[in-house]
């Protein structure tokens, strides 16, 4: 019974875990527009493609739809260095394509992960009393696990960005689509790599935050197993 108890409670970590990250990829970037404002005004994106800002701004918002599948085609007409024009091409409507497949992947990795915690927690309640204090411990362990592969991945990252961005691409696509040209292609001017680096420092803290409210939220179920006498 107590090695039963122990999977099912890293199962629902790992799972809970998930569907944390890919809660916080979403928080992040669709948590606010003024936040993709604020980015351009940092890396002089109106002057790279010479825009209005109220141009760029509606370029991101078709293409975010477009990335949740709001959006059939990703065909934005609107005014790029002075021409009226649509701003995607084909090379990037094709790698946006296999970006919004591997997004609305992870959302329903999400869901399944969902209902793998859901099912894995009614079977560890069933178990008995104890299931609460196991579930706890379990997250501690696996938080501090995640913790520590989660470091090392920041400093990497933080050392080298550009070699570990490039790896994160060969990883999850399986063609060069990603590879752009800024004399040629208008959205690597409008999403340079710095604003990548942002971004997934954006949702490493988005993350971190989660993981720690869930942590905090243990140890306040924790103590009151034990102040209830189930040990």
């Amino acid at each position: 019974m107590k090695v039963y108890r122990q999977v099912l409670s890293f199962a629902i970590v790992i799972a809970g875990i998930f569907i944390l990250l890919i809660t916080s990829v979403e928080i992040a970037a669709y948590g606010g527009f003024s936040y993709y404002e604020k980015e351009y005004e940092e890396y002089n994106v109106t002057e790279a493609l010479n825009m209005e800002m109220s141009d760029i701004m509606y370029v991101t918002e078709e293409m975010m739809a477009y990335l949740r599948g709001n959006r059939d085609e990703l065909t934005v007409i609107t005014m790029v260095e002075g021409v009226e024009q649509d701003f995607f091409n084909e090379q990037d409507r094709l790698h946006m394509y296999d970006v919004q497949q591997l997004f609305i992947g992870g959302i329903n990795l999400r869901y399944a992960a969902l209902v793998i915690l859901a099912v894995c927690l009614v079977l560890l309640v069933r178990t008995g009393e104890k299931w609460g204090k196991v579930l706890c411990r379990a997250y501690w362990i696996g938080l501090g696990g995640f913790i520590a592969v989660l470091g090392i991945l920041v400093y990497l990252s933080s050392q080298n960005f550009s070699k570990y961005f490039t790896i994160f691409h060969q990883m999850f696509f399986s063609n060069d689509l990603w590879i752009f040209d800024p004399a040629e292609d208008y959205m690597i001017r409008m999403l340079p790599e710095g604003f990548f680096y942002d971004m997934a420092s954006r949702i490493v803290l988005v993350f971190a935050v989660s993981l720690v409210v869930v942590f905090v939220i243990s140890i306040s179920a924790y103590r009151i197993i034990i102040r209830r006498g189930n040990k």
